[in-house]
């Protein structure tokens, strides 16, 4: 029995129509919703190189700016709670969710080309996850 939503939001196009799908389900089920937004360090381009480690006055910068930029995404949704996490976004949203949570990711219409370089959350999530996940499909657009 789904006793919470969970919607993984990375501020797109594509984020926002699941965010609009898994606060509408919450709503029907009058369960819980949270929005999650999982920053990233960028990785060294070579495997080899070692990067210090950021700022810490950056990465409270990042989040803090990622936070007010979900809350506002967010204003106005009952039961709502907005998190702000660091690491890789299709681990954080996994190990976040529960037997009992409805996971709800975005899928953006990637090329092959594009898939093959980034990967997909959205499949890492759904390979991954303890429950069931709503994958909303957002057309690609092409460009002219």
């Amino acid at each position: 029995m789904i006793q919470s939503v969970l919607v993984g939001v990375d501020f797109s196009e594509a984020s926002h129509l699941a965010l609009n799908q898994g606060r509408s389900l919450a709503e029907k089920l009058d369960v819980p919703l949270t929005a999650m937004h999982v920053l990233q360090l960028p990785p060294p381009l070579l495997p080899e190189v070692q990067l210090p480690l950021p700022d810490p006055d950056w990465t409270q910068d990042m989040e803090r700016r990622a936070r007010e930029q979900l809350e506002l995404w967010v204003e106005g949704i009952p039961k709502v709670e907005a998190l702000v996490r660091w690491g890789n976004p299709a681990e954080e949203l996994v190990s976040a969710a529960n037997p009992n949570t409805l996971l709800v990711v975005a899928q953006v219409g990637h090329s092959t080309w594009e898939r093959l370089l980034f990967g997909s959350t959205a499949a890492r999530v759904v390979r991954h996850a303890p429950c069931d996940v709503l994958v909303v499909r957002a057309e690609h657009k092409k460009k002219a």
